[in-house]
C-alpha cells in the first residue's frame, strides 16, 4: 500500500517552526505539487493562508493547532500522523469570489473562504446600496461596513458583528451590517448560496470604502460584486467526531 505523501507548512511562529522540524524529521516532507495532503501547523489565520495556496490544486489540508484559537485545526500530536490522516473526514467549502472596481476604474478579483467585507476607511460613515440578483434591496445603508460570509466563516468576523451562525449544509450566506446607523434596526439577511450580491458605494470621494476578501484588501472601491464560486472547493480534514459541522453546531451553544 502506497504511503500518503505529506507536505508540511508552518506559520512563522516559534512553536509552529519547532513543531515543523520535529514532524519533518519523523515523517519526511514532500513538495506541495506532488503531495496527497498538506499538514498545516499554526493557527486559523495560517490555515486560511494554506487553503488559499492550494485552492486551485484541490489538495486537502489537515491542520494541527500551534496557534491560539484553532477553530479550524486539529489537536497537535507528533504520533500516528498517517493513521490520523487515514481516518480524517473532509469538510468541503466553496469560496466567495469578489469582483471590485476602484475609483480609478481598476478591477480586482479575489477569493474568500471566510467573508468579503466592506469597511469605511476614514471618520465618515460609509453609505452603501445593496442589490441581490439585480434587484435593489436596500437603497442606502449608513454604517461602518457590511460583510457577506460563507457558512464556515459565519463563526468568525460575522459572529463578532452579531451575525447568525449558519450550518455548512444550509446553503445560506449571512449578510451582516457592521455598526449600522441607518436603518438602525436592520440586522442583516440570510441569502441563498446562489445569490449574486452587488454593493455600490455612495459618495466614495467623501466616504472612502475598502473591500477585503479574507486577507486581500482593495482600497477606494466604488462597487463590489460577490457570489459563491461552485467551480472551486477547499477540503479541510478533521479527526472523527471533530468535524467542522459539529464545531459550528457546538458554537451555537457556547455561553
Amino acid at each position: 500500500m502506497t504511503q500518503t505523501r505529506i507536505a508540511f507548512a508552518a506559520s512563522p511562529a516559534t512553536l509552529a517552526q519547532e513543531s515543523l522540524r520535529r514532524m519533518v524529521a519523523a515523517y519526511g516532507d514532500c513538495d506541495i505539487a506532488r503531495a496527497d495532503v498538506v499538514v498545516a501547523l499554526g493557527g486559523d489565520g495560517f490555515m486560511l493562508e494554506t487553503l488559499h495556496r492550494v485552492l486551485e490544486q484541490n489538495i486537502p489540508v489537515y491542520g494541527m493547532n500551534c496557534g491560539s484559537v484553532g477553530f479550524m485545526m486539529n489537536n497537535f500530536s507528533e504520533t500516528d500522523l498517517h493513521v490520523r490522516l487515514e481516518r480524517a473526514q473532509a469538510a468541503v467549502l466553496h469560496p466567495l469570489r469578489m469582483h471590485a472596481v476602484t475609483s480609478t476604474g481598476r478591477v480586482e478579483e479575489a477569493l474568500a473562504l471566510n467573508e468579503v467585507s466592506l469597511l469605511r476607511e476614514a471618520r465618515q460613515a460609509a453609505k452603501i446600496r445593496i442589490s441581490v440578483d439585480g434587484r435593489v434591496r436596500l437603497e442606502e445603508l449608513i454604517c461602518d461596513g457590511i460583510l457577506l460570509s460563507t457558512p464556515a466563516g459565519s463563526t468568525a468576523y460575522n459572529l463578532s458583528a452579531h451575525g447568525p451562525i449558519v450550518p455548512l449544509s444550509a446553503n445560506l450566506l449571512p449578510l451582516t451590517p457592521i455598526s449600522a446607523f441607518r436603518p438602525r434596526r436592520w440586522r442583516g439577511a440570510l441569502l441563498p448560496s446562489s445569490a449574486e450580491v452587488l454593493f455600490e458605494v455612495h459618495e466614495p470621494e467623501k466616504r472612502p470604502v475598502a473591500a477585503v476578501a479574507d486577507a486581500f484588501e482593495v482600497r477606494d472601491v466604488r462597487s463590489v460584486a460577490v457570489s459563491e464560486d461552485r467551480s472551486l472547493q477547499a477540503r479541510i480534514l478533521f479527526d472523527p467526531d471533530q468535524g467542522l459541522s459539529e464545531r459550528i453546531l457546538a458554537e451555537q451553544f457556547t455561553v
